[in-house]
């Protein structure tokens, strides 16, 4: 059995407590003043002091879509937000479970979701530091005995105060290898959830399916979900926004036979196996880039700014997704 979490030895104090253990009486805390039951608070300008706006700002820029996941996380910010006004007139509230589940496809945004998420909840003060550490199986599980332990108490350590994200969660656990060492992992991890959670947020990921069997293997992992939230994979339409928005920061453009030869792309491609979503626009538009760039390497005559920043649909055509389908050896 592994240790009590109150013996991991994170290095770090509980909040309100010394390295003992012990309350920290020489520091009391601030008593805040309670408002009469009569006051009203302006929630418009309290959610503009915490500045969270700026985090769905950034959302909107980064992500294409998952409106169903911005709704819950506009929803949780909501709801922090209700417990401070509530806190001001002195009324008590439990601190929410705020672990989560995200489930999807590769290249959905699962990793930018959980960034801003960290973000968010340091800005409502429900976080003290709001970072991310984002680790997979390896991170956490050892290879002998006596190696896990200290893996996943050295990532804890370090993801105390933020939000740890744990990627293909369900490779911790290995129903078929008795020998295996991430069920340690995962007791260690269950304790923390429950006896930190009011410094620290896991969210685990993967395929939605995995993940279901995951939770099946391991309840008490399931009944410390508070939020499961799907990700849904993008349309047609999406992944050419969200190819048009990469090449704008990279600054490119199409020409408009090019933007119609990458929507052929894109349909194709999302037919063929190991489509990674977002991924795989990013990956079609870096291999365009390099025929584009090979383009003008083999040209004679001087280039300027129209030509080193506009892709054809050569750029795209050189592809397997058109090479293969049209019988054609491909050229990469």
């Amino acid at each position: 059995m592994s240790e009590s979490p109150t013996r991991i030895g994170f290095g770090m104090s509980s909040p309100g407590r010394n390295a003992a253990g012990q309350g920290a009486a020489e520091e009391p805390a601030e008593e805040k003043e309670t408002l009469p039951p009569d006051a009203k608070i302006d929630l418009a300008k309290e959610r503009a002091e915490t500045g969270i706006d700026e985090v769905f700002t950034s959302l909107d820029a980064e992500l294409v879509g998952l409106a169903p996941v911005k709704n819950r996380i506009r929803e949780v910010a909501a709801l922090l937000l209700v417990d401070r006004a509530r806190g001001k007139f002195g009324l008590s509230t439990s601190r929410p479970n705020l672990h989560m589940s995200f489930t999807g496809s590769p290249g959905t945004g699962k990793t930018t979701v959980a960034m801003r998420m960290a973000d968010m909840l340091h800005r409502l003060g429900y976080l003290r530091r709001g970072h991310l550490v984002s680790v997979t199986r390896d991170d956490l599980v050892g290879q002998y005995v006596g190696h896990t332990a200290p893996k996943t108490k050295e990532v804890l350590k370090r993801a105390m105060g933020g939000v740890l994200f744990i990627d293909e969660a369900y490779y911790l656990y290995r129903a078929d290898n008795e020998r295996d060492y991430g069920q340690e992992s995962i007791e260690i991890l269950l304790q923390v959830m429950e006896n930190h959670r009011e410094d620290l947020v896991v969210i685990l990921a993967g395929y939605k399916d995995r993940m279901d069997s995951f939770f099946v293997s391991n309840p008490g992992m399931s009944s410390r979900i508070a939020h499961h939230i799907d990700f849904p994979d993008y349309t047609l339409d999406e992944l050419e926004g969200i190819g048009k928005l990469m090449m704008q920061a990279e600054g490119y453009s199409f020409t408009p036979e090019a933007a119609k030869t990458f929507r052929e792309y894109l349909d194709r491609r999302k037919g063929q196996p190991r489509f990674a979503n977002a991924r795989s626009v990013r990956n079609a538009i870096e291999r365009a880039r390099l025929r584009h760039a090979s383009r003008m390497m083999t040209t004679d005559e001087a280039v300027g700014r129209d030509e080193l920043t506009t892709l054809k649909p050569e750029d795209f055509l050189g592809s397997r997704v058109f090479t293969e389908a049209n019988g054609e050896t491909p050229s990469g």
